[in-house]
Order: C-alpha cells, then sequence, then structure tokens
C-alpha cells in the first residue's frame, strides 16, 4: 500500500492494515518452515527422485512459498 494512502487512512485503520501485513508474513515465514522441514526430513533417494539436491533444499523451500529470488 503506498504511503499516501496510509497516511490519508485514520491511525486505527493504519493499525489494521499493518497487523493484517504482519500476520500475512508470518503466515507465510510458518509455510516456508514447514516446506523446509518436510523437505530436509527426505532421504537422499527420495530427493533424488524428485531432482534436487540436499544443498538446494533451502532455495526450493524459499521459492515455493516466496516466488523466485530474482526480482
Amino acid at each position: 500500500m503506498s504511503d499516501t494512502i496510509l497516511a490519508q487512512m485514520q491511525p486505527g485503520s493504519r493499525l489494521g492494515v499493518y497487523r493484517k501485513s504482519l500476520a500475512g508474513r508470518f503466515a507465510s515465514y510458518r509455510m516456508y518452515r514447514q516446506t523446509l522441514a518436510e523437505l530436509e526430513s527426505l532421504g537422499a533417494h527420495e530427493l533424488e527422485d524428485l531432482g534436487l539436491a540436499r544443498g538446494t533444499i533451502r532455495e526450493v523451500a524459499y521459492r515455493s512459498v516466496y516466488g523466485s529470488q530474482d526480482t
């Protein structure tokens, strides 16, 4: 949301927008941690079947939740 729109909102409304934003970021982080845990629990053969190396698990989990890091 742009700063201009936030400046025109009532203080209570700004707090609500901030809370929703914070809640959304926290939900995304929890999804990332869950995805990471699930991928880390896979064995070498399962990872190989998926075409993943153990060293790329963090990147794959990040991209699955947040999208590409290239912006």
